[in-house]
């Protein structure tokens, strides 16, 4: 056979790419094992019938041909508006291009920031596509660790300790694992660094309709920062459009001009009618994202609520996101250990915190992702689980 790309070869760095339990979970589901399912961000619900309503008629009305590259227009002034209303920087079509997903907008915004062997950061914990999308772009990965003492949220010393000879920086919050939402000072750090560095700052913002506390303060709304940050966003979870595919990068023009050249001999854009129907579902306002976001509200305070009669699991701070990380250390186990000892034995699958880096290995990420009364269930099981464990002899 002929030889395959070292850039493909080493996309996980040569280890597990953090799906093992995942997809363990899904065998047994297909062997038709019961499992509670407790790992990725699907949403418990379906695409609403009224935005696929708007798809089937508008591929009826003939949008199954190429569609414009960067986005069609009314989607591009659509996502521009629903920018501006939420972080208050002035922000038009052209500053927008779209993109399969928030997945592909986070592989081109690193196809941008640097040139193959240039250091990229990231920040850890993070989502589990993170470092083999900067290695698939031909960049190096490098990661700070934002630890569990701090909140989970980066600090200025650490991020400035990696940053000479960086090209980027990516960024995620309302942080998918953790659900914690970085503050203003951290953001402040954030902006410094970059700013010192001459970083481009990519800003995953992919759950900034899911904020239960506090506010969820974009990057680029930073006075100086715009020309420098570069937003992903996605359709996915605001509008539980998972499947759709639809996200965005938002950046300075010029920028986008470029994204559009990469959009070209990449994907060469997206279907019409799901593009229509994006439209139409960013035309239902920010009453019907809150109403997709309150499933997790709630489970949140279900979360809260049964954390708080039990001492062997703690939270990390739960912000925003429709996760929940949790501290397992008390039962004696890692978050690995502690996740597939609670699958085999339980049949709950939730992922475990070496997933998403080596400050969260102590924890297990608890998706929230299934109708209250089935989560609640799985919850108190996961905590009876956990105490049986602390108390067991060593």
């Amino acid at each position: 056979m002929a030889q395959i790309s070292q850039r493909i070869r080493h996309i996980t760095g040569g280890g597990s790419d953090g799906w093992d339990l995942y997809n363990r979970a899904r065998e047994l589901a297909a062997q038709g094992v019961p499992v509670v399912e407790l790992t990725i961000g699907e949403h418990d619900i379906k695409t609403d019938p009224v935005i696929l309503d708007a798809m089937r008629e508008a591929a009826g009305r003939g949008q199954t041909g190429y569609a414009a590259i960067p986005g069609i227009s009314a989607l591009r002034a659509a996502v521009a508006e629903r920018t501006e209303r939420m972080t208050g920087v002035r922000t038009g079509p052209q500053n927008v291009i779209v993109t399969p997903g928030g997945q592909s907008a986070l592989f081109a915004a690193h196809q941008l920031v640097g040139d193959p062997g240039d250091r990229a950061l990231y920040v850890e914990p993070y989502y589990a596509t993170y470092p083999g999308t900067i290695r698939g772009a031909g960049l190096v990965p490098v990661c700070v660790t934002a630890r569990a003492e701090a909140g989970f949220e980066p600090t200025e010393v650490d991020l400035m300790a990696a940053a000479p000879g960086a090209k980027s920086l990516l960024v995620n919050s309302p942080n998918n694992p953790t659900g914690v939402i970085y503050g203003e000072e951290t953001l402040r750090g954030i902006q410094r660094v970059a700013e010192e560095h001459d970083l481009w700052l990519v800003s995953d913002e992919v759950y900034d309709s899911q904020v239960w506390e506090g506010r969820h303060l974009s990057p680029r709304a930073l006075s100086g920062m715009e020309a420098r940050t570069l937003v992903v966003g996605s359709m996915s979870k605001s509008h539980a459009m998972t499947g759709s595919r639809l996200g965005w990068v938002i950046a300075p023009e010029e920028v986008v001009e470029m994204l559009w050249d990469l959009s070209t001999v990449t994907n060469y854009g997206i279907p019409g009618y799901i593009q229509k129907a994006g439209v139409f579902a960013l035309g239902l306002g920010p009453d019907y994202e809150a109403r997709i976001a309150e499933p997790f509200r709630r489970r949140r305070e279900i979360t809260q609520r049964l954390l708080a009669g039990q001492q062997v699991v703690r939270a990390a701070p739960q912000g925003g996101a429709m996760y929940t990380m949790l501290d397992v250390r008390g039962t004696g186990l890692s978050g690995d250990d502690f996740a597939w000892k609670l699958l085999e034995e339980e049949r709950i699958a939730v992922m475990p915190g070496g997933s998403f880096g080596q400050a969260t290995t102590g924890h297990v990420r608890v998706a929230m992702t299934v109708e209250d009364g089935a989560y609640e269930a799985a919850l108190q099981r996961l905590l009876a689980f956990a105490a049986r464990l602390a108390m067991a002899p060593a």
